[in-house]
Parts: structure tokens; C-alpha cells; sequence
């Protein structure tokens, strides 16, 4: 097998200096470029300091969290930045678009700012993205003028236009109805398949958990269990 994308070893989270509360006890995980995993547990479980150490907002008290083939422990902030932006895409339950900006603007954004301009060829890779989600005819629209569907899905191609080997979906369906998040759910499995792009998905929906490729369980800040979804899709 290929080396993984997400590689944690004996990850600790530690907060506070007179009293020390531990958020995270020896975390392990290993997910692999296409694999679509899901990631749960109850409110409290550390599901939130867990993403924040493997979209590099934090580091661990101890352990290792290796990303596509960096140790991310050694680097430091400025290298840690340059990791971020090359490697991670982010999705979130609230799309965090600019609404002064049309679809495409906000899908050039991350080109814009890695190559420090504008111009036609990035417009082009955007609305190229915008198609790979049925939004291409509304690329000119303000985003005030589209649905929260919509949104996310100009979300989704945001986060995938740099093609980056690691997506981080935190809770991208919870704030949908069913069908429009059935819909971002499909959109996020088949892109990530198409693109062999590992996908970690944070969710408190056990169907949806169910149809990813595996489920890891975070209770306590430990993983308690690793198993595959029972309804996978193709």
C-alpha cells in the first residue's frame, strides 16, 4: 500500500500549565489517498482538537502527525503554512464564503492567493471546478443569491480546486435538509474517489458515518473502535 496522507502515532493533547486537562490520550490513525473515512463521537470527545491538529491550527503535547509525508511536529509556523495551503482543503458546516463576492471569485481564492494575482487562466481552473459541481452556469452570482446548497457546493469546489490529497469536512451536511445534504454527501464522496483525495469526515449522523469507507470512534479523546461503514458506496 501507498504511503498514508494522515499518519497520527501516540498523538497527546494537553491543555493548561497549573492544572493540565488531557484532550487527547495516544491517538492513532492511519487514512490513505482516496479513502473516504468518518470520524464521530459525542460533543466533548475531542473531535474538534483532533481536526485542529491535522488542519495544523495546533500541535500535540507529544506524539507524531505525519501528512503527506511530513512530519509536521518538526516544522515550524511558516513551514507549517505552506503545508496548509498546499496540501489541505477545508469544508465546514457554514460554507465561510465571502457573500460580496460572485461563485467563481470565491472558488479563485486559494489560486489567487498562492500565485499572489489574478487572471484568466485561474478563472478558467475555477469555473472548471464550479462544473465538477453542476454550478458553472452561476459562476457570476453573488453568493447571497444562491441556496445553502449551492453554497456549500461553491464550498466544495473552493476546497478542491487546488486539488489537494487532504479534504477535512467538518459537519459539511449539518446544517442541510436531507436531500441537499445527501446531495453535498455524493458530490464529496465521487470527487474524492476522483481525485484519490483521502477525506476525513466529522459528523454526529451515524447513517451518513455508515456510508463512508471506514468509521473511526473518538470517546475520551481515545479511538475505541476502527471499523468499516456498513453501507459503503461505490
Amino acid at each position: 500500500m501507498t504511503e498514508p496522507v494522515i499518519a497520527l502515532r501516540d498523538v497527546v493533547k494537553e491543555f493548561g500549565e497549573d492544572v493540565v486537562t488531557r484532550v487527547l490520550h495516544g491517538v492513532e490513525m492511519t487514512v490513505y489517498a482516496g479513502e473516504f473515512v468518518a470520524l464521530v463521537g459525542p460533543s466533548g470527545s475531542g473531535k474538534s482538537t483532533l481536526l485542529n491538529m491535522l488542519g495544523l491550527l495546533d500541535r500535540p503535547t507529544s506524539g507524531s502527525v505525519n501528512l503527506v509525508g511530513h512530519e509536521t511536529t518538526r516544522l515550524s509556523e511558516p513551514e507549517r503554512t505552506r503545508l496548509r495551503a498546499q496540501a489541505l482543503g477545508f469544508v465546514f458546516q457554514f460554507h465561510h464564503l465571502i457573500s460580496a463576492m460572485s461563485a467563481v471569485q470565491n472558488v479563485m481564492l486559494p489560486l489567487a492567493i498562492d500565485r499572489g494575482r489574478t487572471g484568466s487562466s485561474l478563472r478558467q481552473r475555477a469555473l472548471e471546478g464550479l462544473a465538477e459541481v453542476g454550478l458553472e452556469p452561476r459562476a457570476d452570482e453573488l453568493i447571497t443569491k444562491l441556496s445553502g446548497g449551492q453554497q456549500q457546493r461553491v464550498a466544495i469546489a473552493r476546497a478542491l480546486v487546488r486539488r489537494p490529497p487532504l479534504l477535512l469536512a467538518d459537519e459539511p451536511t449539518g446544517n442541510l435538509d436531507t436531500e441537499t445534504a445527501d446531495t453535498v454527501f455524493r458530490l464529496l464522496r465521487a470527487k474524492s474517489t476522483l481525485h484519490r483525495i483521502a477525506c476525513l469526515l466529522v459528523t454526529h449522523d451515524p447513517a451518513l458515518a455508515q456510508r463512508c469507507d471506514r468509521v473511526f470512534t473518538l470517546v475520551d479523546g481515545r479511538i475505541v473502535d476502527v471499523r468499516e461503514g456498513r453501507n459503503r458506496e461505490p
